[in-house]
């Protein structure tokens, strides 16, 4: 494994960390605020794009396998950011 495989992985992990908590923060705070719908959605689309790219290239290193758990949590975190939407329009 190269140097940029490397890198590439430790800045998706990186990344990745930190969805948990924003998710947690969702789930608890039944609020949108402090959230950005255009954010979630640039992520997600960075996210995607990362993921054709290594299909594309078929370039499959370990930053490969991390981009699938990232977009899931991404996902995950628009999705109750719309239900987090709801309640607050209740």
């Amino acid at each position: 494994m190269d140097w940029a495989s490397i890198l590439e992985a430790a800045m998706v992990i990186c990344f990745g960390l930190s969805w948990p908590l924003s998710i947690i923060r969702s789930v608890r705070s039944k609020s949108t605020q402090g959230k950005s719908l255009p954010f979630m959605c640039f992520i997600a689309v960075g996210y995607l794009c990362g993921i054709a790219a290594k299909l594309l290239t078929s370039d499959y290193n370990l930053a490969f396998y991390f981009y699938f758990p990232n977009i899931i949590m991404v996902c995950t975190d628009i999705g109750l950011y719309f239900r987090n939407k709801k309640l607050e329009n209740q």
